[in-house]
């Protein structure tokens, strides 16, 4: 009889380390058991910064996981971030000789092969090699390989995901100060993608962006594959700052009146009269013009999105049938789907922030990452134990 498996998910965030303990039940049911979370510090811009303090923030959110689950944290799925990274199309072709025409294993593997074999920045090492699709001839295999059939042309479509080692090795190590064994690591925005969109959505085209705290993280799907991935150096903490910035007031204050009174709807109950800010410490802290809020986060929002549009490949949004997905910590910014929308003319599927606190954990945008990483493991699960993946693959690539 099958046994249930636990899991661990662990993500250290620019804004939140959070750790995640999950049981995948024989049916394949996902029970989440516990989750820690503890404020980051010494993570700048989705990148670490200061080993001792991340170090700190891992073992602080991993105990109360366990305290909660119950469950001995020895080995977590990493989710991995930060504007180092770059996604990648590549293809690798191989032509038969006329007398060799039935494409066999060995065809398929070398094909593989010369697909994700391209060139990168010396320092850089690959975080993911993921197949898109074959094409043999002007016939397109997403779901299965060729093999067994004939034709005079094989090609393999992937898609590559780079980083630089130093910089994974250096959250690697983090995690591994403390005991804890790594099964994989994965760019944050593919494990977003498992809790915020389904295959349906994934099969007509999507793009999820996920706006953190240090980085907007971004996936786009088309045709069930990874088209498009990358990551922003931008976040919720410059949205913080340019409020700062502008009002005067401190960053602790504008931190929390981006929380609660940001609205960039457009509305006018978003852009008429003053916030009074109270201020227990005595402090002399003006008010703050609502109109000046909201046109503060907006242009930055808006900015951050446009951005994010000039790093897309030339015609990638035309696979975009299902719409735009929004997850992390900003999505939750009343009105979003608006700023959105001005950059992105589709339909736009912004989180319900009318009951955040009472929301399940799979509806909750600020766990998406770290539950997705559960869900990633499940996928992993599943896969034939035979063929390479990302666990063997990240084995042989750090050690």
């Amino acid at each position: 009889m099958a046994k249930s498996k636990f899991h661990v998910g662990l993500e250290i965030g620019t804004s939140n380390t959070r750790v995640v303990v999950a049981e995948i039940k024989p049916d394949l049911s996902i029970k989440i058991l516990g989750i820690g979370q503890s404020k980051t510090v010494g993570v700048r811009k989705g990148e670490v910064v200061d080993l001792n303090l991340v170090r700190s923030c891992i073992k602080s959110s991993v105990l109360e996981a366990e305290d909660i689950s119950r469950i001995n944290v020895g080995s977590v799925f990493l989710a991995v971030s930060g504007s180092h990274l770059r996604g990648l199309n590549n293809s690798g072709t191989l032509d038969f000789p006329s007398a060799e025409t039935v494409v066999t294993n060995r065809h398929v593997e070398e094909v593989e092969d010369l697909a994700s074999d391209t060139a990168i920045p010396s320092e850089n090492a690959y975080a993911h090699t993921l197949l898109r699709q074959y094409r043999l001839d002007d016939e397109v295999y997403r779901a299965s390989s060729p093999e067994g059939m004939m034709g005079q042309t094989l090609v393999a479509d992937f898609h590559l995901i780079h980083g630089v080692k130093a910089k994974f090795q250096n959250t690697m190590r983090a995690v591994r100060e403390n005991s804890i064994e790594i099964e994989d690591i994965v760019f944050a925005p593919i494990a977003s993608a498992q809790v915020v969109i389904n295959r349906d959505q994934k099969e007509r085209g999507a793009l999820v962006i996920d706006i953190g705290g240090g980085t907007t993280d971004y996936i786009l799907y088309a045709n069930g594959s990874i088209f498009a991935s990358g990551a922003i150096p931008i976040g919720g903490d410059h949205i913080t700052n340019d409020i700062h910035l502008v009002t005067k007031i401190p960053m602790s204050t504008a931190e929390e009146i981006k929380k609660s009174q940001g609205n960039v709807s457009g509305s006018p109950e978003s852009l008429e009269g003053m916030i009074s800010i109270e201020n227990e410490l005595g402090l002399d802290i003006p008010d703050v013009d609502r109109k000046t809020l909201n046109l503060v986060i907006a242009s930055r929002i808006r900015e951050t999105l446009i951005l994010l549009q000039k790093k897309l490949p030339e015609g990638a949004l035309e696979h975009v049938e299902s719409g735009i997905y929004l997850t992390g910590g900003v999505s939750m910014t009343h009105g979003i789907e608006k700023v959105v929308q001005e950059i992105f003319p589709y339909e736009v599927h912004a989180p319900d922030t009318s009951a955040i606190e009472d929301l399940p954990y799979g509806e909750n945008p600020q766990l998406s990452t770290v539950l997705g990483l559960i869900y990633y493991a499940q996928i992993i699960d599943q896969e034939d134990d035979s063929k390479p993946g990302p666990i063997g693959f990240l084995s042989k690539l750090f050690g």
